[in-house]
């Protein structure tokens, strides 16, 4: 190619780059000149108060959870004591009857690992079915799951414990896991994910191809709905770690407990044995650690399941 062709070239792409970049400023403007400076500091505000809002409870874990007894009740709960145990406060948790706390976590991650994986599994491909075929009692389908979302957790324990009492499965692995196993929210939002993200042009020419349905699923759909399948099992997995009330219904035995339930065993005993505040307290702040890891090493995925799916490209 000659050198006037190449300046022609460069000066083009130059060209349709200025313009790009003009564009871009216009609609940043645009967006900009629609917002007052009033309505910046009042939705900043709002947040930052929603920020607090949930940032001061783990505030106060923190600093109660270095306390000694005597200084738990005896200083300001929103600081440090006469000196800092956090240390040992934390050692006492995991040394405390011969570790059980630890038993306890391991069973919190059985409960929502195993729970969290599976239910998005059944979830994206309930969601990918209603989004994507059609079929008699469809809307139906739907319609139920959206009734489910509706019903609180609470509203369902006690008849699935005479339903698992019945076959025998109480204070078994299996009666936390196997209702964890449903998440009528996360067939929700993967059946509008999915109407959204996939292309029914991607399908038919997976079908062209010759790959059979399930195989376009597993190796088109999936990879289009990983923002929604990170986003479901963020969600399940949270909830499945915070579920007090079904394990309290459905086990008897200690050491079946997840963390939540263990960390209530040990704050009822705080009227005869007072050192079980700090067992508590401190519990409460290991609780915290993993759902802030898998938050914060989630969270742009969580972003993108929350805002892609609701525009088609």
């Amino acid at each position: 190619m000659s050198a006037p062709e190449n300046t022609t070239t460069s000066t083009s792409i130059r060209g349709r780059g200025t313009r790009a970049a003009a564009q871009d400023d216009g609609r940043a403007g645009t967006r900009s000149a629609g917002r007052s400076p009033a309505t910046t500091i009042i939705v900043t505000a709002v947040l930052a108060i929603v920020a607090i809002y949930f940032l001061v409870p783990v505030y106060w874990v923190i600093v109660n959870a270095s306390k000694t007894t005597e200084d738990l009740f005896g200083t300001s709960g929103f600081w440090f004591g006469s000196s800092f145990h956090l240390f040992e406060n934390l050692g006492a948790v995991l040394t405390s009857r011969n570790g059980i706390f630890g038993r306890w976590a391991v069973n919190s991650l059985i409960y929502s690992g195993v729970g969290s994986v599976l239910a998005t599994y059944f979830a994206v491909a309930g969601g990918y079915a209603l989004a994507k075929y059609r079929f008699r009692g469809r809307n139906l389908v739907f319609a139920l799951v959206l009734g489910g979302v509706l019903v609180p957790g609470t509203a369902t324990a006690l008849p699935l414990f005479f339903l698992f009492s019945s076959v025998g499965l109480t204070n078994t692995y299996w009666s936390v896991l196997i209702p964890s196993l449903v998440s009528p929210f996360g067939l929700f939002l993967a059946r509008i994910y999915a109407g959204a993200a996939i292309p029914d042009e991607v399908l038919e020419a997976g079908r062209i191809d010759g790959a059979g349905e399930l195989r376009i699923f597993h190796a088109l759909a999936l990879r289009q709905l990983t923002p929604a399948i990170v986003t479901i099992v963020l969600f399940q997995f949270v909830g499945i770690w915070n579920n007090y009330f079904l394990p309290l219904v459905m086990l008897a035995d200690e050491k079946l407990y997840p963390i939540t339930l263990g960390l209530d065993n040990w704050r009822a005993q705080t009227d005869r044995l007072p050192e079980f505040y700090q067992l508590t307290v401190g519990g409460a702040l290991l609780s915290v650690i993993p759902l802030a890891i898998l938050i914060l090493v989630l969270q742009r995925f969580w972003r993108g399941g929350l805002t892609e799916g609701s525009v088609k490209g």
